[in-house]
Order: structure tokens, then sequence, then C-alpha cells
């Protein structure tokens, strides 16, 4: 098991009113400042607002922040940054410990202090090296495992791609119930590595390719397309971007399960796809985010 454990480190967060904004924000901000000293992270809330939060290794120079912030979105966006320190924690042990396990359909996920309460008659799918986004505990996550069961229940997929995989839980769901090769990429080097921890952890590291890879740039997948499932629970704008991309690494009558969506957001996504050819069958919705089912008839 790796350690986990973090020092304690300064976090900033603010607010920002549009999506065009934070990723503006978020851009300066990488490219100002040494990406070994700060981690940059900016998420849609559920009022339509974008928080964005930087972690940094070492105290920074707040003025030099604030003015950052003030040269792209001005001073009274500057003036609301809310630094703070975070204690040193095992933030996956402190994440995991209360969170029952999770079921959807015949799968089942929970940390490692959660073994014995697995029903015999799931799959366990045991994720410990990640947050709570990872766990099932999300909707978005949780709904994906539901459309994944669905699927398996009709259907037997060949070539199957977990895009933006995270803690892996997906591929380790997939490659469980089919006990066949499921392939794995997330942007994030170290997502990669820990999907690939999970699957070993689960059984099926002989089973689950996991790369580190942006969008469907990397080799292993166009050795593999076209792929009869992929699963994609990431976030809504990259969704409709890659709906062109998507469709062409799809066989004929290949499914597609997505999320990462707010509500909202959905009509959007599913447009994108219509208009490349990829048809809905089913949406649902869990604590807020929807997970779409979608089929390329080819």
């Amino acid at each position: 098991m790796n350690d986990f454990t973090t020092p304690a480190t300064i976090r900033a967060v603010f607010t920002v009113g549009a999506e065009q904004s934070a990723r503006q924000i978020v851009d300066r901000l990488e490219e100002s400042i040494d990406p070994g000293e700060v981690v940059v992270a900016a998420f849609e809330t559920t009022d339509n607002h974008w928080d964005v939060t930087l972690y940094f290794s070492q105290p920074p120079d707040r003025p030099a922040i604030r003015d950052l912030v003030a040269a792209t979105s001005g001073d009274e966006i500057a003036a609301t940054i809310q630094f703070e320190t975070i204690e040193a924690k095992d933030w996956v042990k402190s994440s995991l410990e209360g969170l029952a396990p999770v079921p959807a359909g015949r799968f089942v996920v929970y940390g490692q202090h959660d073994r014995e309460r697995v029903p015999s008659n799931k799959l366990g799918i045991e994720i410990e090296a990640a947050l709570a986004f990872g766990t099932g505990h999300h909707g978005t996550t949780r709904g994906c495992l539901l459309l994944l069961d669905q699927v398996l229940k009709q259907r037997t997929p060949n070539r199957i791609l977990d895009l933006g995989s995270g803690t892996g839980v997906l591929a380790i769901a997939a490659a469980k119930a089919l006990h066949r090769g499921v392939l794995a990429t997330d942007i994030d080097a170290r997502s990669a590595i820990v999907a690939a921890e999970n699957a070993r952890l689960n059984g099926v590291g002989n089973l689950v390719e996991s790369i580190c890879a942006k969008g469907f740039a990397a080799p292993q997948l166009r050795e593999r397309a076209p792929f009869d499932l992929i699963m994609a629970n990431i976030l809504a704008n990259p969704l409709r971007q890659m709906a062109p991309t998507m469709a062409a690494h799809l066989a004929p009558s290949g499914l597609l399960i997505l999320s990462g969506l707010l509500p909202h957001q959905a009509a959007g996504v599913v447009a994108a796809y219509r208009a490349v050819g990829v048809v809905l069958l089913q949406k649902i919705q869990l604590t807020g985010w929807s997970s779409l089912l979608l089929r390329y008839p080819g």
C-alpha cells in the first residue's frame, strides 16, 4: 500500500462566474508558476459558477498570486482569494473511513475496511488509492456502473476503453465481469499508475492495461480501435469536443457510457453526439449528476 499522507500545505480558493474565466485563470497560473510548486484545478459547481483551487508545495507569494488573478479576472475576484493551511493528513484513509460499500447492479465498490461486508453474489471492487470521487460514492461513478451492468446483461463487448479512468474503477468492473482485456487511459500520469495498482489489487492486473494518454493520440488506442464499448466519466466540455473523435473510434453498434455531467449539461452533450450519428439510449440521474448510454449505429 502506498503512503498517501500529505505534508502540511497551503491552499488558495476562489470562485469565478464563467467557465471561460476559469480556464483563462488556470492557463495563466500554470504558465506563470513552476508546475513543481503548485497544482491548479477548476470545477463547476451546481450554481453554474466555477471554483478554482491552488495547492502549493511551498508557502506562496500571496500578493503575487492575487496580482496574477487580478490580471486575468480583475481586482474584485482577486480580493476574494482565501488562503488556508491544510495540516498533514492521510487523505485517502480519511476519505474512506465511514464510507459504506456502494452497490451498483452486480457491482459493489468498497474500501479495505469493508471487505467483510461485500455480499458473496456481487462483484466487489476494492478502491483505496483515491478520494471519494473514485470510490463509487460519487453519482457519476455509480451511474456509469449501473449503465455498465445493464449493458453487460444484453451484450458482451470485446474491445473496451475506459477513457479518463481516474482510479480505474470502471475498467476494473468491466474486466471482472467479462474476464477480458480493458484499456484504461488518463491524462494524468499518477492516475494511470493508481489505476494499474488498483487493477492488481482486484486481481485483474493482467487484464487492465493502464496508460497515460491525452485523448485518442496514444498508439495503443489506434491499435485496439474500433471499440465496442467506451466509458468516459470526465466533464461536459471535453465530452462535447471529443464527439467526432469518439464516434470515429466506435465499432458499428458500439456503445458509449458518458458521465461527469450536471443535469443541465446533458442535452448539449446528447446533441453533440447526435450530430455525428451517435444516438441516446438512456439517461439516468443520481445525486445531481447525469449519466448517458448512447449507441453508434455505424
